[in-house]
């Protein structure tokens, strides 16, 4: 493609008609320190891990509320910390300050925003998709639309605004905060790895030309 100014970008309408992606993986969902210390211990041997948080929502103006949970997937586990109940532990802030794994998410100032609410620190080695695709010409910066983009697979929305708080996780719950975490890790994988092209992306946006003729008639002279 010779134009260089193209962007890329999909319409909600074809990722409707995309299958739902799935996760396969193991899923472990830590509600105490203990569990939350022997977790990480094992996911600080990793190179590369997806990050997300959850907060549960609040339709009251102006109040919002705390962090409740925070995923961090591999490709094939996903372990859900319930901040609501193990707490914002010293082991989770060592991991978000350590420089030896590199974690992925999208849209980290806003987790970064909610976390600092529970205490002070400072992240490091993560990588922001949001910057990271824009290297790609990809235009759209939700989640969603950047995995329909390289994957051709609709990330499902049903769980976000559910009860996060609650006295024990839903299944659906479960599988929706670890999509969001583990996909994050894929795109970052994928977009390394060469094998997407911009150029040869489907969803192509080619910029609206201007109208040349018109602009010339008004410069003629009567």
């Amino acid at each position: 493609m010779n134009n260089e100014s193209f962007t890329i970008a999909i319409d909600k309408r074809l990722i409707a008609e995309m299958p739902t992606v799935t996760f396969d993986g193991s899923i472990t969902v830590i509600e105490n320190e203990h569990d939350a210390a022997e977790a990480l211990a094992y996911l600080r041997t990793q190179a590369l891990v997806g990050f997300d948080t959850e907060t549960k929502p609040n339709f009251r103006k102006g109040v919002t509320n705390r962090v409740s949970l925070i995923q961090i997937s591999t490709d094939e586990r996903s372990f859900l910390f319930r901040i609501n109940k193990c707490g914002f532990t010293r082991e989770l802030i060592d991991f978000m300050e350590c420089d030896d794994v590199i974690k992925v998410g999208l849209s980290l100032k806003d987790d970064f925003h909610m976390l600092h609410r529970l205490c002070e620190f400072e992240p490091r080695n993560f990588v922001e998709l949001q910057e990271m695709v824009k290297d790609f010409r990809i235009s759209d910066l939700s989640l969603q639309k950047i995995y329909a983009i390289l994957f051709q697979e609709r990330i499902s929305k049903g769980q976000r605004l559910t009860n996060w708080e609650a006295p024990r996780l839903t299944g659906a719950q479960m599988v929706y905060a670890s999509i969001d975490a583990w996909a994050c890790r894929r795109i970052y994988l994928l977009l390394k790895s060469g094998a997407f092209v911009p150029e040869e992306s489907p969803y192509i946006v080619l910029p609206t030309p201007t109208d040349e003729t018109t602009d010339n008639e008004d410069t003629l002279p009567a």
